[in-house]
């Protein structure tokens, strides 16, 4: 039986700045699944060393999804965001064999389900707007996941006594996960993914169907 990994997203496909660069085909190429692993390899990198001086709870989405938006611009493919998840996942545990240490288990919880969120929400998503919608979906569900773990994690005085108390930290947190999530999504569509498919995009897939 001929199965095909990772099958083409061609709305995706129809709808992205960068797909040329790699010109996917229906096979997956060992370059693609690279072009993935790299994708999660940088989000972990971006999520556990990058400083963006935000003191704003939920904003280390901002630094997970922007490199998985454009791993799927550059390979629209169903199921690409697991394996960028994947990719980031094992990146973080090898870092922190080498004792470069880990992100907080707010942010390690958005990195490690960015990428099949965005695999669920974009499953059935036209090219266009739509695709915008559900990056912003995905980041604000993402993210709401996160609070939760983390707001558990605060809860259960895991934390130390040093970090900001549960009541102050949930009247901030309880908006800003999500402005957050849903921002950090429709940002990245916005930068990787077109608001309208190209014309010729959309006849191709009119007559391949």
């Amino acid at each position: 039986m001929n199965v095909v990994l990772l099958p083409l997203h061609r709305e995706l496909c129809a709808g992205s700045r960068a797909a040329a660069w790699t010109r996917p085909e229906d096979r997956l190429r060992w370059a693609e699944l690279g072009i993935l692993m790299g994708a999660g390899v940088a989000a972990a990198i971006a999520v556990g060393a990058l400083d963006l001086h935000l003191r704003l709870p939920g904003h280390a989405i901002l630094r997970a999804v922007f490199p998985m938006a454009l791993g799927l611009s550059l390979v629209p493919r169903r199921g690409g965001g697991v394996v960028m998840g994947a990719s980031a996942a094992t990146t973080v545990f090898w870092l922190q064999l080498a004792g470069r240490g880990i992100p907080g288990v707010g942010a390690l919880t958005s990195l490690c389900l960015i990428g099949p969120m965005l695999d669920g929400a974009l499953w059935r998503a036209r090219a266009g707007w739509p695709v915008y919608l559900s990056f912003a979906v995905a980041g604000g569900l993402t993210n709401l996941a996160a609070f939760a773990v983390r707001g558990g994690k605060k809860l259960t005085a895991w934390e130390a006594l040093t970090t900001r108390p549960l009541a102050e930290w949930v009247s901030t947190a309880a908006w800003s996960y999500l402005l957050c999530g849903l921002l950090a999504g429709l940002l990245s569509a916005a930068i990787w993914f077109r608001w309208q498919a190209d014309r010729a995009d959309q006849r191709s897939e009119g007559s391949a169907s």
